[in-house]
Protein backbone atom coordinates (compact mmCIF):
# COMPACT_ATOMS: atom_id res chain seq x y z
CA UNK A 1 0.00 0.00 0.00
CA UNK A 2 1.22 3.48 -0.85
CA UNK A 3 1.16 6.00 1.99
CA UNK A 4 0.99 9.75 1.42
CA UNK A 5 1.67 12.36 4.10
CA UNK A 6 0.02 15.74 3.69
CA UNK A 7 -1.37 18.63 5.72
CA UNK A 8 -4.64 17.76 7.39
CA UNK A 9 -7.91 19.12 6.05
CA UNK A 10 -11.36 19.35 7.59
CA UNK A 11 -12.27 16.14 5.74
CA UNK A 12 -9.67 14.33 7.90
CA UNK A 13 -11.30 15.23 11.22
CA UNK A 14 -13.35 11.99 11.50
CA UNK A 15 -10.24 9.90 10.76
CA UNK A 16 -8.22 11.71 13.43
CA UNK A 17 -11.09 11.27 15.89
CA UNK A 18 -11.20 7.54 15.12
CA UNK A 19 -7.50 7.22 15.94
CA UNK A 20 -7.83 9.05 19.28
CA UNK A 21 -10.92 7.11 20.29
CA UNK A 22 -9.37 3.77 19.30
CA UNK A 23 -6.32 4.42 21.49
CA UNK A 24 -8.49 4.62 24.61
CA UNK A 25 -5.72 6.48 26.47
CA UNK A 26 -7.39 9.79 27.18
CA UNK A 27 -10.01 10.24 29.90
CA UNK A 28 -11.35 13.38 28.25
CA UNK A 29 -12.17 11.52 25.06
CA UNK A 30 -13.53 8.47 26.90
CA UNK A 31 -15.93 10.72 28.83
CA UNK A 32 -17.26 12.77 25.93
CA UNK A 33 -19.54 12.10 22.99
CA UNK A 34 -17.84 11.75 19.62
CA UNK A 35 -19.42 15.01 18.43
CA UNK A 36 -17.42 16.93 21.05
CA UNK A 37 -14.19 15.26 19.92
CA UNK A 38 -14.96 16.17 16.31
CA UNK A 39 -15.59 19.82 17.21
CA UNK A 40 -12.28 20.09 19.09
CA UNK A 41 -10.26 18.40 16.34
CA UNK A 42 -11.87 20.57 13.67
CA UNK A 43 -10.84 23.69 15.61
CA UNK A 44 -7.26 22.42 15.80
CA UNK A 45 -7.10 21.63 12.10
CA UNK A 46 -8.56 25.05 11.22
CA UNK A 47 -6.04 26.78 13.48
CA UNK A 48 -3.19 24.88 11.85
CA UNK A 49 -4.44 25.94 8.41
CA UNK A 50 -4.68 29.62 9.43
CA UNK A 51 -1.71 30.12 11.76
CA UNK A 52 2.01 29.62 11.30
CA UNK A 53 2.66 28.23 14.80
CA UNK A 54 1.14 24.75 14.33
CA UNK A 55 1.03 22.05 11.67
CA UNK A 56 -1.15 18.95 11.54
CA UNK A 57 -0.24 16.13 9.16
CA UNK A 58 -2.11 12.99 8.20
CA UNK A 59 -0.78 9.80 6.67
CA UNK A 60 -3.28 8.47 4.18
CA UNK A 61 -3.35 5.11 2.46
CA UNK A 62 -4.21 4.69 -1.21
CA UNK A 63 -7.69 3.77 0.03
CA UNK A 64 -7.91 7.41 1.29
CA UNK A 65 -8.16 6.22 4.90
CA UNK A 66 -6.35 8.23 7.60
CA UNK A 67 -3.82 5.79 9.05
CA UNK A 68 -2.08 8.18 11.42
CA UNK A 69 -1.53 11.82 12.22
CA UNK A 70 0.93 14.17 13.87
CA UNK A 71 0.67 17.65 15.34
CA UNK A 72 3.66 19.98 15.65
CA UNK A 73 3.96 23.32 17.42
CA UNK A 74 6.64 25.71 16.13
CA UNK A 75 8.14 27.60 19.07
CA UNK A 76 10.82 30.30 19.25
CA UNK A 77 13.01 30.68 22.33
CA UNK A 78 15.36 33.51 23.23
CA UNK A 79 18.16 31.09 24.06
CA UNK A 80 18.13 29.04 20.84
CA UNK A 81 19.58 30.05 17.47
CA UNK A 82 16.38 28.95 15.71
CA UNK A 83 12.87 27.75 16.46
CA UNK A 84 12.02 24.34 17.87
CA UNK A 85 9.40 21.99 16.52
CA UNK A 86 7.58 20.29 19.39
CA UNK A 87 5.71 17.19 18.28
CA UNK A 88 2.75 17.04 20.63
CA UNK A 89 0.91 14.19 18.95
CA UNK A 90 1.97 11.25 16.78
CA UNK A 91 -0.61 8.47 16.72
CA UNK A 92 -1.20 5.59 14.34
CA UNK A 93 -4.19 3.26 14.04
CA UNK A 94 -3.29 -0.04 15.66
CA UNK A 95 -3.83 -2.00 12.43
CA UNK A 96 -1.43 0.30 10.58
CA UNK A 97 1.48 0.23 13.03
CA UNK A 98 4.70 -1.32 11.83
CA UNK A 99 4.17 -0.25 8.20
CA UNK A 100 6.28 2.91 8.23
CA UNK A 101 3.46 5.37 8.87
CA UNK A 102 5.11 7.01 11.89
CA UNK A 103 8.45 7.20 10.11
CA UNK A 104 6.87 8.96 7.12
CA UNK A 105 5.11 11.45 9.39
CA UNK A 106 8.38 12.22 11.18
CA UNK A 107 10.22 12.66 7.86
CA UNK A 108 7.61 15.19 6.71
CA UNK A 109 8.00 17.08 9.98
CA UNK A 110 11.80 17.15 9.51
CA UNK A 111 11.36 18.65 6.04
CA UNK A 112 9.16 21.45 7.36
CA UNK A 113 11.47 22.01 10.34
CA UNK A 114 14.42 22.54 8.00
CA UNK A 115 12.36 24.89 5.82
CA UNK A 116 11.48 26.91 8.94
CA UNK A 117 15.12 27.09 10.06
CA UNK A 118 14.54 25.04 13.20
CA UNK A 119 17.53 23.98 15.27
CA UNK A 120 15.83 20.99 16.88
CA UNK A 121 12.74 18.84 17.17
CA UNK A 122 11.47 17.53 20.50
CA UNK A 123 8.74 15.22 21.71
CA UNK A 124 7.67 13.33 24.80
CA UNK A 125 7.36 9.54 24.62
CA UNK A 126 5.60 8.05 27.64
CA UNK A 127 7.70 5.23 29.11
CA UNK A 128 4.76 2.83 29.39
CA UNK A 129 3.89 3.14 25.68
CA UNK A 130 4.72 0.37 23.22
CA UNK A 131 6.67 2.80 21.03
CA UNK A 132 9.02 3.53 23.93
CA UNK A 133 9.67 -0.14 24.59
CA UNK A 134 10.25 -0.84 20.89
CA UNK A 135 12.69 2.11 20.90
CA UNK A 136 10.90 3.52 17.87
CA UNK A 137 12.42 6.99 18.17
CA UNK A 138 15.90 5.78 19.09
CA UNK A 139 16.00 3.59 15.98
CA UNK A 140 15.27 6.70 13.92
CA UNK A 141 18.16 8.66 15.45
CA UNK A 142 16.32 10.49 18.24
CA UNK A 143 18.18 10.77 21.53
CA UNK A 144 16.59 10.41 24.93
CA UNK A 145 17.58 13.39 27.06
CA UNK A 146 18.96 12.12 30.36
CA UNK A 147 17.71 13.97 33.38
CA UNK A 148 14.63 15.42 31.68
CA UNK A 149 11.48 15.10 33.70
CA UNK A 150 7.96 15.93 32.67
CA UNK A 151 5.82 18.14 34.90
CA UNK A 152 2.28 19.37 34.53
CA UNK A 153 0.08 21.89 36.28
CA UNK A 154 -3.62 21.22 35.86
CA UNK A 155 -5.93 24.23 35.72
Amino acid sequence: MDIMVRNASIADVPGISTILRELGWFDTIKAEKEAATLVRIEAIVKAAQNEKCQSVYVAEGDDERVMGYASVHWISYGYLPGPEGFISELYILEADRGHGVGTLLLESIKVEARERGCCRLRLVNIAKRESYHREFYKRLGWEERPGDFSFEYLL
